[in-house]
């Protein structure tokens, strides 16, 4: 491997190891000879979230202009062009080894550019739209990676695990996004918990949540948690090789709504995260868990 194409799989295993501490532990449950290319789809997702999210100063056009010039380069680099770009090469590189679908990175491009513009989703089926560009497909851009005797019959779990993990974001991050002046709680879900942004800014200045906003919560983790019910089985149709990775992100992500639910719904109240003691434990057991072994359905959330 030259030295460019090292270095550019070395600064998109930098990005994940960043900010993506979650399914960097996963990952690394992974065999080595496949880490760098999860690290290089990670990286190219990263990196384009960070122009859509780290240049809110400017203005919007600019940073649609941005997000174009960084996706026009990509697609230079697709036709054979020459690409001067510090983690692309190893993007272009992994799409070439594993044959990926070149739509699922144009759709992934086209859902950044939604939110430069998109600040609220109507119902959920408009948010599916959305979440098919930004998760969907990264579930199905990994699946030639982890590998399987059945793509087919993998293909449609890697999607709804795709949807379950930004489902998971967006519960968890509720504050967060809410200060980049967007809501990812579909608008019909809000009105049926009789809830308004302006009560979502209300309770993001208290540092508390609302009744009606904890519904509203408890019901959008149900949701999630349809999504991991609908991936589950496809964890034990991937190669062996990958299952505990998987497993261990399962486990995690859908850790994190467990963490919601113990703090009863209150998003607002502190970021749920899952402690580092059981991150720990649960890449241990995945590890060990014989391939083949299913991941558990997640439960009802209590009352």
């Amino acid at each position: 491997m030259d030295l460019d194409l090292a270095a550019a799989y070395e600064r998109c295993r930098d990005l994940h190891r960043q900010h993506g501490r979650t399914y960097y532990l996963a990952t690394r449950l992974l065999p080595a000879w496949k880490r760098r290319h999860v690290h290089a789809l990670y990286g190219f997702t990263r990196y384009a979230d960070e122009i859509v999210d780290r240049t809110e100063a400017l203005p919007s056009a600019e940073r649609a202009a941005l997000l174009d010039d960084w996706g026009g380069r990509f697609v230079a680099g697709l036709h054979g062009e020459p690409v001067d770009d510090p983690l692309l090469p190893a993007v272009l590189h992994t799409i070439a080894v594993f044959d990926l679908d070149r739509e699922d990175f144009a759709s992934f491009l086209k859902s950044m550019a939604m939110d430069l513009t998109v600040t609220s989703y109507r119902t959920y089926d408009h948010l599916l739209d959305y979440m098919e560009g930004s998760a969907a497909v990264i579930g199905t851009m990994m699946l030639p990676i982890l590998g399987s005797s059945n793509l087919l019959a993998a293909r449609e779990p890697a999607r709804q695990l795709g949807f379950a993990f930004q489902l998971t974001n967006f519960i968890r991050d509720v504050a967060e996004d809410l200060d980049r002046g967007r809501t990812y709680l579909p608008d019909e879900d809000m009105a049926e918990f009789g809830v308004t942004r302006d009560d979502l800014l209300a309770c993001r200045a208290a540092g508390r949540a609302t009744e009606p906003v904890r519904e509203l919560i408890r019901y959008e983790v149900t949701r999630a948690q349809a999504h991991y019910a609908a991936a589950a089985a496809g964890v034990i149709l991937l190669d062996a090789g990958s299952q505990s990775c998987i497993r261990t992100a399962y486990l995690l992500y859908g850790g994190i709504l467990d963490e919601v639910a113990a703090q009863d719904y209150d998003v607002f109240a502190r970021r749920a995260t899952v402690p580092q003691r059981r991150r720990l434990t649960v890449a241990a057991r995945a590890l060990l868990a014989p391939p083949g072994t299913p991941v558990p359905l997640p439960g009802p959330p209590p009352r």
